[in-house]
């Protein structure tokens, strides 16, 4: 086997290429674009690149077939409740179905997380931030969410048998879009919309500025210092609706109020990997026209949420039924219907808002990806990921 560093446009193109081997025959794979890829190792576009660096490789076995590739990454920002030790990532992982070289391509990550003085490795991780390319796939083997990851059911042996252990679970939860709301969700929403000074609003594009405000207020109320998480900048969310703005559907995203104070969010996007599978990891001029086209003409029939909050001192008080009632207005209309939600991934250790989930009527846990982690010291005690209260 050859194991060979990127380090050049030619050697990224094969990394790129790994999975499209591989997934020829998988129709559950859905080609993630390769810009998405290449901007993880773009210091020019990727932020994380200021507190670290990464590296990759790809496998090739003796008549010189792709057959596997890792990333690994250092990261000072990369910490989880609890840690005494120091933790580097991989991810990116691909590979046939062969132990050894899924070991070699592990061991090459350790050795080289070993010189930068870490203590331990997780993985599949993403070398940013978590609402993409995070944990490896062990429940719901079928088309992935925009930048999820997708892989095979052997993958989890390839991860256990070197070594690595369950750090901790990502759930994701599915609903049918047009299956009316329980019982008990639309009496919480309508005794809450029967109070003074509350309202639910749908983000207008032609005041981003406003919702992004509103936003900041909201995530750094009910997130910041939780877990880790820092507080949000007012400049980084504008910058993130300015991005989502081509792809937002009105209808699906949410801020509900209190006297015209922010007090909680329900941010939905189209699936756009409904889009993006017929792309073949391309986004150039024509697969742009293509993707307008789509979205005029065959509207994505899947959304799927990316943050649902609120501040604190509403929780426990209806503000997610309120919320999840004006959806149900929105989504369940025959001119423009929605079939199916997913939720993006919630960790196993906050259980309060895998409790917000399943409350939100007629779920049920669609996929579950994994969090692994290996500890470099094989003595040491292992630790799963504390709960957060």
């Amino acid at each position: 086997m050859q194991l060979i560093q990127v380090t050049d446009a030619v050697l990224a193109k094969q990394f790129l290429q790994v999975p499209v081997q591989l997934y020829r025959n998988d129709r559950h794979w859905i080609r993630p674009l390769d810009k998405d890829i290449n901007d993880v190792f773009d210091e020019k576009k990727n932020k994380a690149f200021r507190f670290g660096e990464a590296i990759r490789w790809i496998l090739k076995d003796d008549t010189g077939k792709l057959i596997g590739r890792i990333a690994a990454f250092t990261n000072k920002k990369y910490k989880n409740k609890g840690d005494d030790v120091t933790v580097g990532g991989l991810g990116f992982f691909e590979c046939i179905n062969d132990q050894h070289s899924a070991d070699f391509l592990f061991n090459a990550a350790k050795q080289w997380l070993e010189k930068k003085e870490m203590q331990a490795m997780d993985g599949p991780v993403n070398f940013g931030e978590r609402d993409r390319w995070w944990g490896l796939v062990t429940e719901g083997y079928y088309e992935p969410l925009y930048c999820m990851n997708y892989n095979p059911p052997y993958y989890v042996q390839l991860f256990e048998k070197y070594g690595f252990k369950l750090f901790f679970n990502q759930v994701c939860f599915g609903m049918e879009a047009q299956k009316p709301i329980s019982q008990k969700i639309f009496d919480r929403y309508a005794a809450l919309a029967a109070q003074p000074g509350m309202s639910v609003k749908l983000i207008n594009k032609n005041q981003l500025e406003k919702f992004a405000e509103d936003f900041v207020t909201v995530y750094n109320k009910a997130w910041a210092g939780h877990g880790g998480l820092k507080q949000l900048a007012l400049e980084q969310v504008k910058l993130m609706f300015k991005k989502m703005k081509p792809v937002m559907d009105e209808r699906i995203i949410y801020f509900a109020y209190h006297y015209e104070e922010p007090i909680g969010m329900f941010i939905n996007l189209p699936d756009l990997n409904q889009y993006f599978k017929h792309m073949n990891g391309q986004f150039g001029l024509l697969q742009k026209l293509y993707f307008l086209y789509l979205q005029k003409c065959k509207p994505s029939k899947k959304f799927t949420g990316l943050v649902f909050g609120v501040v604190p001192e509403w929780q426990g008080k209806g503000v997610d039924a309120f919320m999840i009632g004006e959806c149900q207005k929105q989504v369940q209309v025959p001119s423009k219907p929605y079939l199916s939600y997913e939720m993006q991934w919630i960790g196993d250790f906050n259980p309060k808002m895998i409790n917000v989930a399943e409350s939100f009527g007629d779920t049920y846990r669609s996929r579950n990806l994994a969090t692994y982690r290996y500890l470099f010291d094989r003595e040491k005690e292992f630790k799963r990921h504390p709960v957060v209260l």
